[in-house]
């Protein structure tokens, strides 16, 4: 697992990543929160490991800020904070865990443990993205192996772009299958499939100008 740390007390961040390196995870530590933004800009990671008052830009802002772009990567803060507020927030943004320190280094590996079981996607499911996949045989749509509930066109939209991962699918393909040969134009067609990309967590959904839509299919 490629996991970014942030956390800026020298010898903390020192200690997580030689004990994560020992067990198999690929680590890069940064300090500094303008850092981390930047890292992020360049290279994807499977997990964020954040300490939350760090200099620059706070680890909470930064999933915020994550979340906005539609960049769902699992996250973990640890922090020395213990306030409910602190905590609140931090599950509301989108962390799966917080670990309070001080803490064991085993334990904060047994968190990461568990996150890697939740992704596991069931071999029945087609995977869309890093978050998403699909249940062809019972039609679902999941987000980390939870189903994310649609309205039934919009089901049929992700439907029809999951049986033909790494094809665009045209307007003429979406009116027979979604809309069953019925005379809409194309803007009805944008119009629906934009409602989709607003209601999902991660922007899987493709827009080839002019043509249609398509969804890519991921490499790992």
């Amino acid at each position: 697992m490629k996991i970014l740390l942030l956390e800026d007390d020298i010898m903390l961040n020192e200690a997580i990543t030689q004990y994560l390196s020992s067990v198999g995870h690929v680590v890069k530590s940064v300090k500094d929160g303008n850092e981390c933004l930047e890292i992020l800009g360049e290279e994807a990671f499977d997990l964020l490991i954040f300490d939350i008052n760090v200099p620059s830009v706070d680890g909470l802002t930064i999933l915020e800020d994550l979340h906005k772009e539609k960049r769902m990567v699992p996250t973990i803060f640890i922090s020395a904070l213990i306030d409910i507020e602190d905590i609140s927030r931090a599950f509301d943004i989108g962390c799966h865990d917080y670990l309070k320190k001080p803490f064991h280094l085993k334990e904060l590996n047994l968190r990461i443990e568990k996150i890697l079981k939740t992704r596991q996607v069931p071999m029945q499911h087609k995977r869309l993205s890093k978050a998403y996949s699909f249940d062809c045989e019972n039609l679902t749509l999941y987000f980390n192996n939870e189903p994310h509930i649609l309205p039934k066109r919009q089901l049929q939209i992700i439907e029809l772009l999951t049986n033909n991962r790494s094809l665009v699918c045209n307007y003429d393909m979406f009116r027979d299958y979604v809309w069953n040969d019925d005379e809409i134009d194309n803007a009805t067609i944008r119009a629906e499939v934009n409602r989709v990309k607003k209601v999902l967590k991660e922007d899987f959904i493709i827009n080839v100008r002019g043509i249609g839509y398509m969804v890519e299919r991921p490499k790992s």
